[in-house]
C-alpha cells in the first residue's frame, strides 16, 4: 500500500490546509471560492516548481553588481477545461514566461469515461509542463491529457491537483509513473458516481456557481 502515495507531494502548510477547509465547506459562495482557489493553487504551484532550474545571472542593484540566478526555463500550463480553468491563473502571475494550452474532457455519466472535445497544445520543447486539473477522482481524464501532452516534446510532466483520490492517484502512477502530482490532500476514495470523498463537491460548479 505505501508505495502507491510514493508519488504524490503534498502541500504540507498551514495556509494550504486552511484554504482547502475553506473549498470543503459547502456554504462558500462561488465569489469566495474562487479567491480561495487561485490562493491554494499558487501554493501548490509554488510546490510544483521547487525544482525548476535556474541559471546563474549578474545584476546592477542600485548600489553595486552582484550575482543571482534566474529561471532557466519557461513554463507551459495546461488546464483540464472547465474546471481546471480556475487554476491558470495563478500560474500566469507568478511566472514570466507561461505558454497555455487546453485540453476539454466530458465524462459520460453513466459510464463515467471521458473523451476529449477539445485539445489546443501550445509548442512545449524546453518548458515544463502542468497539467492543471482540480479533481484526480478515478485518473482517466488526467491521463487522457497527459497522454495529449506527452505526444509533444517537453522537459515533462508535472500534475498539479486539488484534491486526489487514491483510485485516481494509482490510474495515473500506472500509466504515467515519470509524472509527480502536487496535491492538497489524498482524500479517502470515491462514492458509486466516482466522486471524491470527502471530497468538496464538483469544482467547476462551485467555482462558477452552475448548479
Amino acid at each position: 500500500m505505501h508505495n502507491q502515495h510514493m508519488a504524490i507531494h503534498l502541500a504540507n502548510h498551514p495556509l494550504a490546509d486552511d484554504l482547502l477547509c475553506t473549498l470543503r465547506d459547502r456554504r462558500t459562495p462561488p465569489e469566495r471560492y474562487r479567491q480561495v482557489a487561485r490562493r491554494l493553487t499558487t501554493l501548490l504551484v509554488i510546490e510544483a516548481t521547487r525544482h525548476l532550474p535556474t541559471e546563474a545571472t549578474k545584476v546592477q542593484t542600485p548600489l553595486e553588481q552582484t550575482n543571482g540566478r534566474s529561471l532557466g526555463v519557461g513554463l507551459a500550463a495546461v488546464p483540464v477545461l472547465r474546471a481546471g480553468l480556475g487554476m491558470l491563473e495563478p500560474v500566469l502571475d507568478l511566472f514570466p514566461d507561461v505558454a497555455v494550452g487546453y485540453v476539454g474532457l466530458e465524462r459520460n455519466e453513466s459510464t463515467a469515461v471521458a473523451h476529449t472535445y477539445y485539445s489546443k497544445l501550445p509548442s512545449m520543447d524546453g518548458r515544463l509542463v502542468l497539467c492543471l486539473d482540480p479533481m484526480l477522482a478515478t485518473g482517466g481524464s488526467a491521463c487522457q491529457a497527459i497522454d495529449s501532452i506527452k505526444e509533444r516534446p517537453s522537459l515533462g510532466v508535472v500534475m498539479v491537483c486539488i484534491i486526489a483520490a487514491p483510485e485516481g492517484l494509482a490510474t495515473v502512477e500506472a500509466r504515467h509513473p515519470d509524472v509527480p502530482v502536487y496535491a492538497a490532500a489524498l482524500d479517502r476514495g470515491l462514492d458509486k458516481r466516482k466522486y471524491i470523498l470527502p471530497g468538496l463537491g464538483d469544482f467547476g460548479d462551485r467555482l462558477y456557481g452552475t448548479f
